[in-house]
């Protein structure tokens, strides 16, 4: 369905105020010596992308600081997970933390990221169904950020980028069309669910699948 041009001037979330400025400067202090994976670029640049994809997608404040803090809890470093999330509840409040959490995978009883790629993934893909929806908008631009991201350096770096994952080819494809086919169903129309299929088609063709290719299950691998 077409939008309407008169939505349009009222999406978004209008100026961001200093509580943004001020979230921004966190996710650069914790991320702080984090790279993207098998490079010298910095885990902030994803981050950045997140929260932006977010807030162009109509998202309020509350959702582009937690695209900006959305993996701080499981990348506490030396903390916990749950000490992490204490302190964002405190400066940024119980919306953004509820977001936070939502938006982390495999945490234990004490907030720390446990089990394998494969545990983690199950439950977060199961549990997008009832993921409140302002934690989802979160998730699929996180999702489309990465997806454009792997589908580049696949084209730049060639079929050997896809041994950098702790995932193989056919493990990625399935997860991302799994949160895409969830996102849709619950998102609709949204522009973000859009966004979120034009980067899986572009993963898709970089591994020179179809869709009809990708098994409804995860794969097991050999």
């Amino acid at each position: 369905m077409t939008a309407t041009l008169e939505a349009r001037t009222t999406m978004g979330s209008g100026p961001l105020s200093s509580r943004y400025d001020e979230a921004l400067a966190h996710a650069a202090a914790h991320h702080r010596d984090q790279r993207r994976k098998g490079s010298e670029v910095p885990y902030l640049t994803h981050l950045m992308s997140v929260s932006a994809l977010v807030l162009e997608h109509g998202g309020t404040e509350d959702q582009g600081i937690a695209g900006l803090l959305h993996d701080a809890v499981e990348d506490s470093g030396e903390r916990t997970g749950a000490e992490v999330l204490a302190e964002i509840t405190s400066r940024f409040g119980d919306a953004v933390a509820a977001m936070v959490l939502a938006c982390s995978d495999g945490l234990d009883a004490a907030g720390n990221r446990s089990g394998t790629w494969a545990e983690r993934k199950l439950a977060h893909v199961a549990g997008l169904s009832d993921k409140p929806a302002d934690a989802l908008l979160v998730t699929a631009a996180d999702k489309t950020h990465n997806a454009r991201c792997i589908a580049a350096d696949v084209r730049r770096y060639g079929p050997g980028f896809w041994k950098t994952s702790n995932a193989g080819t056919d493990e990625l494809l399935w997860y991302y069309t799994s949160v895409e086919g969830a996102v849709t169903e619950r998102l609709g129309d949204a522009s973000v669910v859009d966004a979120l299929h034009r980067a899986v088609d572009e993963l898709l063709a970089a591994a020179g699948r179809r869709r009809e290719d990708v098994p409804p299950g995860l794969p097991v691998r050999g």
